[in-house]
């Protein structure tokens, strides 16, 4: 498996973390919805295989490298919903009858330009999203755990865009 691309900090724990049903509606998009981690797994995997196809390894092994960031941030959000009293199913909280999350919501492009610009959009959403939780949040430890996943995702979004820059040259 590759090295997941992160920043050198260390993640902080759930310890610590009680239930807390204000807080676990606000994180719980970030880890099974259209703009979710489990999604950005799903895409960056999807991705990685066409570059790889068409010749482009070192983009793909940096894309399966982002692939594997989100899967920590998967990760550490299910404790972390786990912690706040629910289960860390693929679903919005609270879970609407059939509102789990569809892996129609990854993006499908047929380019590989297209698929750099989908997964910048991506980046943008995500990092958008959380520090709109920043901002609702009341519970530290949580805003310390999204706090560390969005510098991730802006040394992903960077590495993306200095992709596309190179993959257009």
């Amino acid at each position: 498996m590759p090295k997941p691309l992160t920043v050198n900090l260390p993640y902080p724990t759930t310890e610590g973390i009680c239930p807390d049903a204000f807080s676990l509606r606000i994180i719980s998009p970030a880890y099974a919805s259209p703009v979710s981690e489990l999604n950005a797994v799903l895409q960056y995997i999807y991705h990685s295989f066409f570059f790889a196809k068409n010749g482009y390894n070192d983009y793909a092994d940096t894309l399966m490298s982002i692939a594997v960031a989100e899967m920590k941030h998967l990760d550490i959000l299910g404790e972390t919903i786990l912690a706040l009293g629910a289960p860390p199913i693929y679903a919005r909280y609270p879970a609407n009858g059939f509102d789990f999350y569809s892996s129609k919501y990854v993006s499908y492009s047929r380019t590989l330009k297209n698929m750099l610009e989908d997964d910048i959009n991506g980046e943008r959403q995500a990092i958008c999203g959380y520090r709109k939780m920043l901002k609702t949040l009341k519970n530290e430890c949580i805003i310390k755990i999204v706090s560390r996943i969005i510098e991730d995702e802006l040394l992903h979004l960077e590495t993306l865009e200095n992709m596309l820059t190179e993959f257009k040259c």
